[in-house]
């Protein structure tokens, strides 16, 4: 099986030298060894915000909560959604912050619509602290 390699081009940017200035202190402080290496990761960033905003074909992400674990019904309650979305959840992560807190990631892959559908739902439930939903890829667009 055989893969497609892609030739490397090269083009210009122009910009001010102010800007140009605060994106290389940006590269530096983010470890890059060079401006192309930063220029490719904001491409691909500008992408996958695509890919999400679109809601064509498959994405990946994670559903992070922070939910006191001690709110009477709150586990049975998100237990009970993520059964409804079990097609969507591919693995999920518990873990115990303290003796009231917990943290739990759920990563996911399908839909981006019904990923975000997941996450607004579970992040409003009575006693979730806090919730996020970090969009990625599955990395099949971003050679």
């Amino acid at each position: 099986m055989s893969q497609s390699v892609s030739q490397v081009v090269r083009f210009g940017v122009s910009m001010s030298e102010i800007l140009l200035a605060q994106f290389d202190r940006l590269i530096q402080e983010r470890g890059y060894a060079n401006r192309s290496e930063a220029i490719r990761d904001l491409v691909r960033d500008a992408l996958v915000t695509r890919e999400w905003e679109e809601g064509d074909g498959e994405v990946a992400g994670t559903i992070t909560l922070i939910y006191d674990h001690h709110t009477v019904g709150l586990t049975d309650t998100l237990t009970e959604v993520q059964h409804e979305y079990h097609d969507l959840i591919i693995s999920t992560l518990h873990v115990h912050l303290d003796h009231r807190n917990c943290l739990e990631t759920l990563i996911v892959k399908g839909a981006p619509r019904v990923a975000k559908q997941l996450a607004d739902q579970l992040i409003s439930i009575k006693g979730v602290i806090h919730g996020k939903l970090t969009l990625t890829s599955t990395g099949q667009n971003l050679k």
